[in-house]
């Protein structure tokens, strides 16, 4: 049996009652010969902001609400602007500012540009009490390490099995809109 975390898999052995040693972790990888780095230049009219972008295709465990509401805290902030790329659910409401910019979707090719141009990601996932949330590292962390781009993750068992906080690592408090605004303010203003 082949798993994603070390995490996945002692909850599969529990959940089984399967013998531990035979299950075994495969991490995912991101596609390099799309994700790498490389330098994009912003849009003249974003040159001097501090771009935060979340893509994704909007699973309830990636925690949307709490991107939402921190996009929501922070609206307001000139120096910041944010790109979600991503269908929204029906139902859910864009946040109103003139530095929210919402995409539904893109080509791989198109969303390695953005992400290139971008100085922060959010990688998740978010949700505070989707169990799988906290035993999954989400997909979009290894296109952005890929990418060599710093990112936010949501603090838990599997995240830290591959990553730890520095060098353009940082970690949030699942479900806390208020401590993930907070940390993308402290990012974007010690820059």
């Amino acid at each position: 049996v082949i798993c994603d975390t070390n995490a996945h898999g002692d909850y599969f052995a529990k959940e089984f009652q399967k013998d531990r040693d035979q299950i075994q972790t495969l991490y995912l990888k991101a596609d390099t010969s799309i994700y790498y780095p490389r330098e994009v230049a912003k849009p003249e009219t974003l040159k001097d902001r501090f771009i935060v972008l979340y893509f994704g295709s909007v699973l309830p465990l990636q925690g949307i609400e709490v991107i939402q509401e921190a996009m929501d805290l922070l609206k307001n902030e000139k120096d910041l602007y944010f790109y979600f790329i991503g269908p929204l659910k029906d139902g859910m409401e864009k946040v109103e500012s003139p530095y929210v910019e919402y995409i539904p979707w893109l080509s791989q090719e198109e969303l390695a540009e953005y992400i290139a141009m971008s100085d922060l990601c959010l990688a998740g996932h978010f949700h505070p009490s989707i169990n799988k949330a906290k035993r999954t590292i989400p997909g979009k962390a290894y296109i952005y390490q890929a990418m060599g781009k710093p990112m936010i993750l949501g603090d838990n068992p599997a995240t830290r099995e591959l990553y730890a906080p520095g060098d353009g690592i940082y970690f949030v408090e699942m479900g806390n809109a208020k401590a993930l605004a907070d940390i993308i303010l402290a990012i974007a203003q010690n820059k």
